[in-house]
C-alpha cells in the first residue's frame, strides 16, 4: 500500500525563515507607494499617471501578462520549465480568434484555452515523457506556433471579407460592467487632483470603469491558484514533483501524472491570455500581436518568486508601464524618471542602514543621474517610451535577482522509477 503525501500538516521551519508580511503592513506599503506616486505626479504635472483610464488601460495590459505569468507558475512548481509561454500564447490567439468568429466571444475563450493546452501537452510529452531539454522544447513550441497560425490563417481568415493571412475579421467583443454611481464619482474626484485622495480615487475608479467579465474572471484566478496549489493535498502533489520528485515517488505519488497535469493547465492559461488579447483587448486577431508578452509574464514570475500574489504584483508594475507608453507617452515616462529617481534614494539609505556601502554608492549614484536626467530634459525620446516596458522587465529582473527560491528541482530531469 502507498502512503500518500499529508494535505495540510507541514512543520515550520525553525530559524532562517523569511518573516512574512502582516496584513496591515502591507496596506500600510501599498499606501506608502500610492503617497510617493501622488507626490510625483504634483511635482511633474504628469496628471493621467494614475487617471481612470490609465488604471483601467493597465489593467487590461496587464490581464494577459499576468495569465502567461501565472502559466509558468503551475508549470515550475512542478519542476518544468515553461518557455513556450508565448507559442501557447500565439495559439490561444488564433484559436481564440477563430472560434470567437464562428460562434461567439465565449466560445472563442474556450478554444483559445484548449489551443494553449495542446501547446502545453506537447511540451509535457516531449520533457516528461521523452526526457528532452525544456529550454529547447519550449524554444521549438514558440517557433512551432509562429508557423502553424500562419498556415491555418491562409485558408481560414484569408477566405473571409474583411480577413487576411495576417489578421481576422473584426470580432465580438465581450460584455464590460460600470458600476453606476461609483464610477462617476470617482472620476469627479480624480480630476481634482488632490494629493493622495485623487490618485486613490484614479485607482478605485479604474477597476471599476468598464471591466470586462473575462478581466473578473482572470483575476479570480489569482486567488484560486495560491488555495489550490496550497491548500489543498493535489496542491501540495503538484509542488512536491516541483521540490523532490523521487522523494514524491517514494510517497506513492505519480509524478509523471502531475507533471502534465501541471504543464497542460500552464498552456490553457497561456492560451487565455492570448485570447484576452484577441477577444478583449483588440477585438482581432493580428499576427504578432503577443508581443513578447509571454516572456515578460515569464518575468511577472521570476519576479513574484514564483508566487501568484507576487506574480500578480509584477504583472501590474509592467502593465502599468505599458500603459503609460500608450497613455501621455514621452510626458508620463518623463515622470517615471522622478519616480525612480526617488526610490533610488530609498534604496540608498536602507544599503546604508544595513552598512552595505558599495550598494548605496552605486545607488545614490544612479539616483543622481536620474535627477539630472529629469531635471535638464522636459520629455524622454520616443524610442525610450517604447522601450520602456523591456527596460522595466531588466531592471525588476536585475533588482529582485537575490531574494529568488525556485523550486529545488525545476529543470532537472526526472525518470520514472527513481524513487524506487
Amino acid at each position: 500500500m502507498s502512503t500518500q503525501v499529508p494535505a495540510a500538516r507541514v512543520a515550520p521551519k525553525k530559524g532562517g525563515g523569511r518573516r512574512k508580511l502582516s496584513l496591515p503592513v502591507v496596506l500600510l506599503i501599498i499606501a506608502g507607494a500610492l503617497a510617493l506616486v501622488s507626490l510625483v505626479r504634483l511635482i511633474s504635472g504628469a496628471e493621467d499617471v494614475t487617471s481612470v483610464g490609465q488604471v483601467a488601460g493597465a489593467l487590461e495590459l496587464a490581464v494577459p501578462i499576468g495569465l502567461a505569468g501565472l502559466g509558468g507558475l503551475w508549470a515550475e512548481r512542478a519542476g518544468v520549465i515553461n518557455i513556450g509561454l508565448e507559442g501557447m500564447m500565439i495559439l490561444g490567439t488564433w484559436f481564440g480568434a477563430w472560434a470567437g468568429f464562428q460562434w461567439g466571444p465565449w466560445v472563442g475563450v474556450l478554444f483559445g484555452i484548449i489551443g494553449g493546452a495542446l501547446g502545453g501537452l506537447l511540451h509535457a510529452v516531449m520533457t516528461v515523457t521523452f526526457g528532452v531539454n525544456h529550454i529547447v522544447s519550449g524554444v521549438a513550441i514558440n517557433i512551432l506556433a509562429v508557423g502553424v497560425t500562419r498556415y491555418l490563417s491562409n485558408f481560414t481568415f484569408a477566405q473571409e471579407p474583411g480577413g487576411s493571412s495576417k489578421q481576422s475579421p473584426r470580432l465580438e467583443e465581450i460584455d464590460k460592467i460600470t458600476i453606476p454611481g461609483l464610477s462617476d464619482w470617482m472620476q469627479d474626484l480624480q480630476q481634482e487632483h488632490w494629493f493622495f485622495v485623487s490618485d486613490l480615487a484614479g485607482i478605485i475608479g479604474g477597476l471599476v470603469t468598464g471591466l470586462s467579465l473575462l478581466t473578473v474572471v482572470a483575476l479570480l484566478l489569482v486567488p484560486a491558484t495560491w488555495w489550490i496549489l496550497w491548500r489543498t493535498a493535489f496542491g501540495l502533489r503538484l509542488r512536491s514533483c516541483g521540490e523532490s520528485p523521487v522523494a514524491a515517488e517514494t510517497l506513492g505519488v505519480n509524478v509523471y501524472k502531475y507533471k502534465y497535469i501541471a504543464v497542460v493547465i500552464s498552456g490553457g492559461l497561456a492560451g487565455l491570455g492570448g485570447a484576452f488579447l484577441a477577444i478583449v483587448a483588440t477585438s482581432i486577431y493580428q499576427e504578432g500581436q503577443t508581443g513578447g508578452r509571454g516572456y515578460i509574464g515569464l518575468a511577472a514570475m521570476i519576479f513574484g518568486n514564483w508566487m501568484p500574489g507576487g506574480m500578480a504584483l509584477g504583472a501590474g508594475l509592467f502593465g502599468f508601464t505599458d500603459s503609460l507608453k500608450l497613455r501621455g507617452g514621452a510626458e508620463n515616462v518623463h515622470a517615471m524618471l522622478l519616480l525612480l529617481a526617488i526610490l533610488l534614494v530609498i534604496a540608498a539609505f536602507w544599503q546604508l542602514y544595513r552598512k552595505k556601502y558599495v550598494s548605496a554608492v552605486i545607488s545614490a549614484a544612479c539616483s543622481a543621474l536620474l535627477f539630472t536626467w529629469y531635471a535638464l530634459t522636459d520629455q524622454v525620446p520616443s524610442q525610450f517610451v517604447d522601450a520602456a516596458p523591456y527596460v522595466t522587465t531588466l531592471l525588476v529582473l536585475a533588482l529582485s535577482a537575490q531574494r529568488l527560491r525556485p523550486p529545488k528541482a525545476d529543470g532537472v530531469p526526472y525518470r520514472k522509477g527513481e524513487g524506487k
